[in-house]
């Protein structure tokens, strides 16, 4: 509209400026004012228009934004036992959305990753809470259970039109590049990219997580492991260029594993 509207406008006024002849009672004075005021009519609608687009772009960020709001509150709700975890699900979507923006820019900002990393294990409704709290190893039975959480997770999401963006993640968070991941066994470029950058982003979280049957590993320590399984459990670009984030500094910038115990040292007093 603005590309007709307000080029027309000023076509008109230099006729108005440089007029061919200056009788205004001439048939082309008048048709110049016709002109004139269909520029001005366009011009106005022109502008009417890009208001309402722009409410429209507003209602669209705040509508963005519940959703968001709303899936967050769904993943707290699957580790509302669980402060460790309840943590975790901030961090690995930060580094996930870090590493998508070194890997595929367009992902960061994309539903599959923001709504797959906070969603990723919303399988876990399914499983008995005394596997998920278990201390101890898990039996083959307990194990298969676990295994089956990804799964159900994309069945929970698929029905919800604007979950369903999360299901590729939740379904594939677990594959491994070289095959002998679950619960599909899905191998290299089958595993949807924005899960096999959140696989690298959750693994390096929950090996630098304190765990009531482990201590944390060191940052350093996390990163070369994800360095020795590049090829095998990890995509090689993706668990190459973490390693880079790790090395420029930009993984210590989100790590907030500190600050999170502080925070769960003052839940517990009270």
């Amino acid at each position: 509209m603005q590309q007709v509207a307000e080029p027309l406008e000023s076509f008109v006024r230099e006729m108005v400026i440089f007029p061919s002849r200056t009788d205004d009672d001439t048939p082309i004075a008048g048709f110049r004012e016709q002109l004139f005021a269909v520029a001005r009519d366009l011009n106005r609608i022109y502008h009417e228009e890009r208001s309402r687009l722009q409410e429209m772009e507003k209602g669209l960020h705040m509508l963005e934004d519940s959703y968001l709001a709303t899936v967050r509150i769904l993943g707290f709700i699957v580790h509302a036992a669980d402060a460790h975890t309840r943590s975790h699900l901030d961090r690995a979507h930060d580094y996930a959305v870090a590493l998508a923006r070194r890997v595929a820019p367009d992902l960061a900002d994309d539903p599959i990753l923001q709504y797959g990393s906070l969603l990723h294990d919303i399988g876990k409704l399914g499983v008995p809470e005394k596997v998920l709290a278990k201390a101890g190893p898990l039996t083959a039975d307990e194990w298969e259970m676990m295994r089956r959480h990804p799964s159900l997770g994309g069945q929970l999401l698929r029905p919800a039109r604007f979950l369903a963006a999360a299901a590729p993640v939740v379904e594939a968070h677990h594959e491994r590049w070289d095959g002998a991941g679950y619960p599909r066994g899905l191998k290299g470029d089958q595993i949807p990219l924005a899960a096999r950058i959140f696989s690298v982003a959750d693994a390096f979280d929950a090996m630098t997580t304190n765990r009531p049957y482990r201590e944390a590993r060191p940052l350093e320590g996390a990163v070369t492991e994800i360095s020795l399984e590049a090829g095998k459990q990890f995509d090689p670009v993706v668990a190459e260029t973490f390693v880079r984030l790790y090395q420029e500094g930009e993984i210590e910038k989100l790590d907030r594993h500190e600050l999170d115990e502080a925070a769960s040292d003052v839940d517990s007093y009270f």
